[in-house]
């Protein structure tokens, strides 16, 4: 009598539905038409600021210092396109409200994977594009200004920027998973951004602000900066964003959908 040959055990990678939905929003993402916008939006921004200032340069002479350009390029670029990347994030869960229930209860992945994976997912798309953007940029000034940048001052500004950009959007996913629909979390979140940010510039200097952070990157950009006041920085926003995840992942979970 034949021995029947043993079957191996089917290993299941609980992690696949995960996978799954963080490479296939990351795709949905770029292809939505305020990605692109934002993309549009700042490259087109960049070039022709970064063109203004190589003109000034070569017709009246005057020097056009990378740092101050640079600076000034980040601010208003952050400050112009936090709304476009809040409704690119605030949208990211609530948009699917009528498909969810066939995404997460239907299949195998439960509310916590999707919350987790849409959250990545943003997070990932958003920083990676800002830091390729300005890492563009940064280069271009190597070229055609005035050079006084530090490559340490530069990373850290970098980094400080991409902080405070994750809070925005770990708020936004957030905002997408607890809100009725996708315009109240857009509008409460564009509120709760612009007026926060807003009431803690009136707030004494020993206090942190976005903007004096954003308004100080000159100094950063040059070398003077201060690794303290980044960790703080990273301490802040990791602790906000991991908590505003939390609890968007609790409501998310028990809340019908």
């Amino acid at each position: 009598m034949d021995i029947p040959a043993p079957v191996k055990a089917l290993k299941i990678n609980r992690w696949l539905p995960y996978l799954a939905v963080l490479q296939s929003d990351m795709r949905q993402t770029q292809r939505s038409w305020v990605y692109r916008l934002w993309v549009m939006a700042s490259v087109l921004s960049a070039v022709g600021y970064l063109l203004y200032h190589v003109g000034v340069y070569q017709k009246a002479g005057m020097v056009q210092l990378a740092s101050t350009v640079l600076s000034d390029l980040l601010l208003w670029t952050v400050l112009g396109s936090v709304t476009l990347i809040i409704v690119l994030t605030a949208s990211c869960i609530s948009a699917e409200r009528g498909t969810v229930a066939d995404s997460v209860l239907s299949r195998g992945i439960s509310r916590y994977q999707y919350f987790m994976a849409k959250w990545h997912a943003r997070l990932i798309t958003v920083i990676g594009t800002f830091l390729v953007l300005g890492g563009g940029a940064l280069a271009c000034s190597y070229f055609f200004l005035q050079e006084d940048l530090s490559l340490m001052g530069s990373i850290v500004a970098m980094l400080t920027v991409a902080l405070l950009l994750m809070m925005v959007i770990s708020l936004g996913v957030t905002f997408s998973a607890v809100a009725s629909s996708t315009l109240v979390g857009i509008t409460f979140l564009w509120l709760l951004v612009y007026g926060v940010g807003f009431l803690l510039t009136l707030l004494p200097a020993r206090f942190p602000s976005p903007y004096r952070m954003l308004t100080n990157l000159p100094h950063v950009l040059r070398g003077d900066y201060s690794l303290h006041d980044l960790g703080q920085l990273a301490t802040y926003s990791g602790v906000l964003s991991i908590g505003a995840a939390l609890v968007g992942l609790i409501i998310f979970s028990r809340r019908d959908v």
